[in-house]
């Protein structure tokens, strides 16, 4: 039996940052996760991706934020329990839950906080009869190694954030970057575009719109791919070919426990805490849906913080909380007193 304060399902950042934010507020955290190493799709699908829209860093790879995340959360020694996922959850009595999972490991917490990001995930593949003979073979649905495609002719495919940010990454390394969509515009961010189409005028890229990739050609590995474009059937020798169409998303077993389900996402009130239905339960990152969502890393950081100062009201309703700031009471001052933090405030200034 493991027992914590809060206990989180799903391992990727708005998990291991829930972590954080929980261990300010000295609440104990265990996490289980599927997969057998943290970091969630980031780790699994593109661990060397960059990213571009986390604060303070003008860059920084997905597997590097991972790193930063744990080094910034094992000071508060959470728990895991990892290559196992959830599949039963009991109410035990309020504020009082119990998680079993598929090996039978039994975790009874007070509050949990489901951070799943997209939950179990498979790529969607295009419908192309012979793709599966040339997966692994130059047909790859994730860049996890981007110098595997150093010098290499290489097709990307997709119209969204991925297909863009991958576009302009590999345009560097590779010897010929082909990007095919089956649309003149794009669904990624603008300053992506802008930056694919500046690098088409400079031949970096080589940009087909409207297009789409109908058929593989090969004999034991991928050596070209056909593309319809305005009409006409061209063929385009390639070392690999990649689609970047998004993940089909599935719940799992979460999506038994009761909680309001909307477009296979837990639906949350964002106008407090981002609780879901069931009092004590919680939902932050991309798993969780409300009006004008935006399923961005930096939002699953908000959503968690919220949750947490939330389950310190619910589990301390008669304690007085006094928020502050790590810049003011560092990391083992947060269950001080507003007068203590202004003498170190005082005491600083003099």
């Amino acid at each position: 039996m493991i027992e914590t304060d809060i206990l989180i399902i799903g391992a990727g950042p708005a998990g291991l940052f829930t972590v954080f934010e929980a261990g300010l507020l000295k609440m104990r955290c265990h996490i289980i996760d599927a997969l057998p190493q943290i970091g969630g799709q980031l780790s699994e699908l593109y661990p060397k991706k960059p990213i571009f829209d986390i604060p303070g860093f003008p860059s920084v790879l997905a597997g590097g934020l991972i790193d930063n995340l744990y080094e910034q959360i094992k000071q508060f020694k959470p728990g895991f329990t990892l290559n196992e996922y959830a599949i039963n959850l009991t109410k035990i009595e309020e504020n009082l839950f119990e998680v079993t999972t598929n090996k039978g490991t039994v975790h009874r917490a007070k509050a949990i906080v489901i951070a799943g990001g997209l939950g179990s995930f498979e790529p969607k593949k295009p419908l192309i009869d012979e793709i599966s003979s040339f997966e692994e073979k130059g047909v790859n649905y994730f860049v996890k190694n981007p110098e595997d495609y150093t010098g290499k002719n290489v097709v990307i495919a997709g119209g969204g954030d991925s297909a863009l940010d991958w576009a302009i990454h590999l345009s560097e390394i590779t010897s010929s970057l082909t990007l095919i969509h089956r649309r003149n515009e794009f669904r990624g961010a603008l300053d992506s575009v802008e930056k694919v189409r500046l690098l088409k005028q400079k031949g970096k890229i080589n940009l087909i719109t409207p297009a789409e990739v109908t058929q593989l050609h090969g004999n034991e590995t991928l050596e070209a791919v056909s593309v319809e474009h305005e009409g006409e059937t061209k063929t385009i020798k390639t070392d690999y070919f990649i689609p970047l169409f998004g993940l089909v998303p599935r719940l799992g077993p979460i999506a038994n426990w009761g909680l309001e389900i909307e477009r296979n996402a837990v639906k949350v009130d964002n106008s407090t805490d981002y609780s879901t239905n069931i009092p004590g339960i919680y939902a932050v990152g991309d798993i969780n849906t409300y009006p004008h969502k935006m399923k961005l890393i930096l939002c699953g950081f908000h959503e968690a913080a919220m949750a947490c100062q939330s389950i310190y009201q619910r589990l301390n309703p008669n304690k007085k909380f006094v928020l502050k700031y790590t810049t003011v009471s560092g990391i083992d001052g947060f269950d001080g007193t507003r007068k203590e933090a202004e003498k170190q405030v005082v005491a600083s200034i003099d």
